[in-house]
């Protein structure tokens, strides 16, 4: 595929995040400048009460690439991704945790792999060179079931869709829309949507590290039904649809 040269946004949802975020944005912007590669970095608050818009604008003060929304809508995970998507500037951009559990070293791998031409790269961190760690077991048994079922389901050959570190060309977040997950299931949605309507996608090996501050704010005994619900509605999109939304899809791994 022809490479070429691209600007990537980085949205980082953010919510009481203050012990966290601050490293997961400088360090970021030390993996990417060190790549050379352009970039900006959109923290986007949600309704945290413990500084960390604050502590984002320090950075901010002295980095212009890097700014700080305060999200616009009500409360959630999904809810402040769909905010940070209104309003990045890249050709592409990446979704990125901001509780250190996610390495800017494999977003620089994802730029490599749009750069190539590829509409989306998303992330493994189960086989094929992907590691966790200090994965919770109960979370981990499961995510490998979830997973197993979203793979069944829709045979797309990747094995981490519920994963949230994913990155996407311009095009792909306007084929999407709308989005309609307010809470973490937004992390299958946008995946699922790319992958149903025909976008290609490489696979990559990332690695994963449990959160050292602060709670996770996924609750699973909330998720269960709006994981469900957003998956049989791209599922029946899917086949119901007729091929209205469809380009022809192919899977690599880089």
């Amino acid at each position: 595929m022809e490479r070429w040269a691209l600007k990537l946004s980085v949205v980082i949802p953010a919510h009481n995040e203050v012990e966290s975020v601050t490293q997961t944005v400088l360090d970021t912007v030390a993996e990417l400048e060190r790549a050379e590669i352009d970039y900006e970095i959109v923290v986007v608050d949600d309704a945290s009460s413990d500084g960390t818009g604050a502590a984002v604008d320090a950075i901010a003060a002295k980095n212009p690439k890097v700014r700080c929304l305060r999200s616009p809508l009500p409360p959630g995970f999904g809810h402040a991704v769909r905010a940070g998507l209104e309003v990045y500037t890249g050709d592409a951009v990446a979704i990125m945790m901001a509780d250190l559990s996610d390495s800017p070293q494999d977003l620089v791998l994802y730029y490599h792999v749009l750069e190539q031409g590829y509409d989306c790269a998303f992330g493994t961190r189960f086989g094929n060179g992907g590691r966790t760690q200090d994965y919770p077991r109960i979370k981990l048994v499961l995510n490998r079931i979830v997973n197993a079922g979203i793979g069944l389901l829709f045979r797309h050959g990747y094995n981490d869709t519920t994963n949230a570190f994913k990155a996407y060309r311009r095009e792909v977040i306007d084929q999407v829309q709308p989005l309609l997950s307010n809470h973490f299931n937004l992390t299958v949605e946008i995946p699922l949507k790319a992958v149903t309507r025909g976008f290609n996608f490489a696979v990559v090996p990332v690695s994963w590290t449990n959160r050292q501050h602060g709670d996770s704010k996924l609750k699973l005994q909330e998720m269960g039904s709006r994981y469900a619900f957003i998956v049989l509605y791209v599922w029946l999109e899917h086949h119901l649809s007729r091929g209205d939304y469809r380009r022809e899809s192919t899977a690599e791994s880089v």
